[in-house]
């Protein structure tokens, strides 16, 4: 007898009713935010050709790629992020209407090392922005993510913001070859995992000297307003570097119109996917558990070009479903059912039970989320499920109830008991709100 090994691969997780009551809670808010601001939603494969996959996405996370090979010998791998299909998407479909405004709430997948707020498995929430050069883009999906964040009721979180552009000229002005620029980016990616000093020895083994490493740990302490970034650094930024610091003063003018002052400009924000070529930004939440960002992302005006279509400018930011539950549920501040039910329907034996079915259909044509028993269970027994289980109501009907149209409601929560009539059963149930 072959016997199943009972685990799950490492780095995924089982989500069990309860679980996906407040994962789906967090979800749906996010969704009706995102459709609030005009996003579409699309969906694509889980796996895609794995040179559309490694196209644009530097080595660490080439590494991390599930890849694997089909029965026909072919190279796929599970999807590491939603941006890059979103690319392929548009390379393919040249007829989408510009703005092409699309939101994805999805699965991906990559082999890293589990840890809070890590996994294997998680999901991401994206909004983008394809065919809209100016920063308006980028300010909106900003402002998207900071109304899903107040929406869901956190409220210690700041917006980081920097520009590949400036750290290009910053990298520029200390003598690093152009070519090595991505790798530098890369190590400074890795800040708040291994620390100044991690970076410095990433930046050694990279080849920059001791004074450009040491130029580059200066640097990439600054953080503050428009003001201090130009008194720190404005003097020796070249053309390229003008350019993104002019593009970070657009997008802080256009986030305080939508009402938003909490951020902060950061030059040791770098963001590791390599396909970033403009404004990158990252949300943090204040929390005692180290969680990193909730939220973060950028423009990449090259990858839809890089994938075979047209040069195409576009932006997004991506909302990490895993870590916004769990900085919510650090909070307390996600809903508490163990159950989507709204209604037991309890019948006192077996005879009442062709009624007790015909009165739930009814109800749940009402809208009413309803179940009733199939076991065939005494009345105590099926009462001890119902409140097992965390519904909130439940309805008694017998002989008596039937033939007199008065039904015992039960409050499962408060335990106390009232006569209803039928016309009133589901406006009662439907108004009390249990779940937050």
């Amino acid at each position: 007898m072959l016997l199943v090994v009972l685990r799950r691969p490492r780095g995924t997780r089982d989500f069990l009713p309860w679980d996906m009551i407040r994962r789906r809670y967090v979800i749906e808010t996010i969704k009706s935010v995102f459709e609030s601001y005009g996003y579409d939603e699309i969906e694509t494969p889980a796996f895609e050709f794995l040179d559309v996959l490694t196209a644009k996405c530097g080595p660490e996370i080439r590494s991390q790629i599930y890849a694997f090979k089909d029965k026909a010998g072919r190279s796929l791998g599970l999807r590491y992020d939603l941006t890059t299909p979103l690319a392929r998407i548009v390379a393919s479909y040249l007829d989408l209407p510009k703005p092409f405004k699309r939101y994805c709430i999805s699965r991906v997948w990559r082999y890293e090392e589990p840890q809070s707020g890590r996994y294997r498995e998680f999901w991401q929430a994206d909004v983008d922005i394809i065919g809209c050069s100016e920063m308006a883009a980028d300010a909106e999906v900003i402002a998207v993510a900071i109304s899903c964040l107040e929406k869901l009721g956190m409220k210690n979180f700041k917006v980081r913001l920097n520009n590949r552009k400036i750290l290009e000229s910053i990298s520029s002005a200390i003598g690093v070859d152009r070519g090595n620029s991505l790798n530098v980016f890369r190590a400074i990616d890795k800040l708040d995992k291994i620390g100044i000093d991690g970076v410095k020895l990433e930046l050694e083994k990279i080849g920059l000297s001791k004074d450009q490493i040491s130029e580059i740990a200066n640097y990439i302490s600054i953080s503050g307003s428009i003001d201090t970034i130009e008194r720190s650094i404005g003097c020796m930024l070249d053309n390229i570097g003008k350019q993104g610091f002019k593009e970070l003063i657009e997008i802080v003018e256009d986030l305080e119109k939508y009402g938003f002052s909490n951020y902060v400009l950061d030059l040791s924000l770098a963001r590791g996917l390599d396909y970033y070529t403009g404004p990158i930004f990252e949300v943090h939440a204040e929390t005692t558990v180290k969680i990193g960002s909730v939220a973060g992302g950028g423009r990449y005006d090259s990858l839809v070009e890089l994938l075979g279509g047209p040069p195409t400018p576009a932006t997004g930011i991506s909302l990490g479903i895993d870590r916004i539950v769990e900085v919510l549920g650090e909070a307390k501040m996600l809903p508490t059912s163990k159950t989507v039910t709204q209604l037991f329907i309890a019948y006192v034996n077996p005879s009442i039970r062709t009624e007790a079915i015909k009165l739930a259909s009814k109800l749940r044509s009402e809208g009413l989320r309803v179940e009733v028993d199939i076991m065939g269970r005494k009345l105590e027994r099926q009462l001890k499920y119902a409140d097992t289980k965390g519904i909130p109501y439940t309805l008694i009907i017998g002989p008596k109830e039937l033939e007199l149209g008065v039904y015992r409601l039960r409050d499962m929560i408060n335990r106390v008991e009232k006569e209803v009539r039928l016309e009133d059963i589901s406006k009662i149930c439907q108004s009390t709100k249990y779940i937050v």
